[in-house]
Formats: structure tokens, C-alpha cells, sequence
């Protein structure tokens, strides 16, 4: 199982278009695959007090990251699609990293910092107007080697797209080409 974690808020981006080029080719190839539309799903990137208080247990009081946690569960694979806002992911995906990813859902500190997820293969999708260069230290190193190894989401592949609202109609064609290729 395949589990998208979309950070767009508007369906009419390059984005979106991302995402259904992924969704268009899993279906043609009968891949078991779930979608988190963050935004969609009105998720809250902020901690409630309430929300807060149960953290350090490892508790979600919120049905939605129960059933985002049951989703992961049931994955050996995970894509993440999100625009480069500010060099580095847009709040509602760092929310998402707050309050799902859990201490013993994802990790626990049993003899050190230990990782709990078992997922093997994972993309990284991005989209910007800056060169990738500009923001591959807060990918590469924060995102995925600070972020998604330590909680066992490995095998990452990132992908960029640069000049996303300013470039042609043909490099965005191309990317999506790439993606289609390279996510299957």
C-alpha cells in the first residue's frame, strides 16, 4: 500500500497535477494506494492544549490522526507533494510531522532514538520557483535525512520541479513525464 501525503491547498495547481499523474498511474496498474489531503481534510497543523497535554504519552486526540497513523500502518510505500514555500515545507506538513508522527507510533527512545516505521521506498515531490539548489539542504538533510529516516521512511527519492508558475507549458509536461516514470 501506497500512502500520498498531499500539502496543496488549491486543486487547481501544478501540485494537483502532480498528484493525479501519481493517482492516474496506480490506478492503471491496479496499485493499492490512499490519499492525505491535508487541507482537504481541514487537518490542524496546530497543538491544541488538550492536544498537548497527551504529546509525551504518545496520544492523538484527534480521530483524523488516528485514521492518518492506520493509513501509514498499512504502508510500505509513501509520497509526499509539496510546494517549496519559503525554502522548506509548507506548516500544515510540519503539523502533520508534530502531530502524527508519534512517539511510539513512529519512534520510541527505548536505548536511544528508535525508529518504528517500516517503509523502504518513498518520494519526495516538490515544486518551486528557485533553483533546486537553493533548498536542497533543507531537503536532502532536514526534511529527509532529519525527518523521515530517523522514524524508518527510507529509500527516498526526491524529485524537483523549479520554476514551476514561470516556466513553459513543455517543462511541466516533462515533469510530470518524470514523475510518471520514476513513482510507479
Amino acid at each position: 500500500m501506497v500512502t500520498i501525503v498531499f500539502a496543496h491547498p488549491w486543486h487547481g495547481s501544478f501540485n494537483k497535477a502532480i498528484l493525479d499523474t501519481i493517482t492516474d498511474r496506480y490506478d492503471e496498474e491496479n496499485k493499492p494506494y490512499q490519499v492525505i489531503d491535508l487541507h482537504k481534510d481541514k487537518f490542524s497543523p496546530v497543538f491544541s492544549e488538550e492536544e498537548l497535554s497527551v504529546y509525551n504519552q504518545g496520544k492523538a486526540l484527534d480521530p483524523l490522526i488516528l485514521k492518518y497513523q492506520e493509513y501509514i500502518r498499512r504502508s510500505d510505500e509513501m509520497v509526499f507533494i509539496f510546494p517549496n514555500w519559503w525554502n522548506t515545507m509548507p506548516g500544515i506538513l510540519k503539523g502533520f510531522f508534530d502531530k502524527v508522527l508519534l512517539k511510539d507510533f513512529a519512534f520510541n527512545y527505548e536505548g536511544g532514538f528508535n525508529p518504528l516505521l517500516r517503509i523502504n521506498k518513498s518520494f519526495v515531490i516538490t515544486t518551486s520557483e528557485h533553483p533546486s539548489p537553493h533548498f536542497k539542504h533543507t531537503i536532502e538533510n532536514g526534511f529527509i535525512a532529519d525527518m523521515l529516516n530517523p522514524v524508518g521512511i527510507r529509500g527516498t527519492v526526491w524529485l524537483s520541479c523549479e520554476g514551476t508558475s514561470k516556466g513553459t507549458d513543455k517543462m511541466r509536461r516533462e515533469f510530470l513525464d518524470k514523475v510518471r516514470e520514476v513513482v510507479k
